[in-house]
């Protein structure tokens, strides 16, 4: 059986606020395996808006919940204090993730990288269960993605239990990736990212800050409908409907939506696809 989380991320606002607890109380609807929630660190109180909405999540809407770490922006005593914190919220999942460059954060200097907090978590606060991210068309500071799997490697030799992949818009990309990760008997879950692209906004961002191919199906569609929003969010969403029919049918038993907030596409993409997760 194929099973469906999300990823939200922390408000900034009265009216984001708002709308995110809606969109929790929609998920819920939608029986996830879990809803994962992002630090967007431009912030210097973001850790403790991520595990408020995580706490909220976990035990005021009894929906297995995941928080995101930014290996850059902690130190051993934050750590420390994080999972402490998490282990009376009762919430044993974590996303350990390198972190973005941000102008206005120093790196602590303590994590250089997602695998250093992997490996300090694993080996003293065994009890929680670690999820790592991981790149089908390579970290963009990858030579290769000879390299990209030798550090994939080391990072899930350093204690995942999992690892979520950066959405993709490509399934063969991930098919590769997957068949790479065997060869080098990682043999983890590998669950698939995917992301419903559902206006210019996001393509721009996708070519400006990531690796990520866009095909050239796709490139057409965004040519011809770039100035209809409303059609271009349809035809967004039924893109990521065929990925994730496809997938299913490939045995990809673990998918991870990256929701933007939205709960409408969720559902859109969840009524459509219920009967095959079933």
């Amino acid at each position: 059986m194929t099973t469906l989380s999300y990823e939200i991320f922390p408000p900034k606002s009265q009216v984001g606020k708002d709308n995110l607890i809606r969109t929790i109380a929609e998920l819920k609807k939608l029986d996830p395996k879990f809803i994962s929630v992002t630090c967007s660190n431009k912030e210097t109180n973001f850790i403790q808006k991520t595990i408020g909405v995580t706490d909220y999540v976990q035990n005021q809407c009894d929906i297995s919940a995941m928080v995101h770490l930014p290996a850059w922006y902690l130190n051993k005593k934050d750590v420390d204090q994080i999972l402490y914190d998490l282990c009376k919220r009762h919430i044993n999942q974590v996303l350990v993730l390198r972190g973005d460059t941000r102008k206005n954060l120093k790196k602590k200097g303590y994590f250089e990288h997602a695998s250093d907090l992997i490996s300090y978590i694993r080996q003293n606060y065994p009890d929680f269960h670690i999820t790592g991210a991981c790149y089908p068309e390579k970290h963009p500071e990858s030579l290769n993605m000879v390299e990209e799997i030798q550090h994939l490697k080391f990072k899930v030799n350093s204690g995942c239990d999992q690892i979520i992949t950066q959405f993709f818009l490509d399934n063969h990309h991930y098919y590769h990736f997957r068949e790479l990760c065997a060869i080098a008997k990682i043999n983890i879950p590998i669950i698939a990212g995917i992301m419903p692209v559902t206006n210019t906004r996001q393509i721009t961002r996708i070519l400006k800050t990531s690796t990520v191919k866009i095909p050239e199906k796709f490139k057409k569609i965004w040519t011809k409908y770039h100035d209809n929003p409303s059609v271009l969010n349809e035809i967004g969403i039924t893109y990521a409907i065929d990925q994730i029919v496809d997938l299913v049918t490939n045995d990809v038993d673990k998918i991870h939506l990256y929701t933007m907030n939205r709960f409408k596409t969720a559902h859109k993409i969840k009524s459509n696809i219920g009967s095959l997760l079933k």
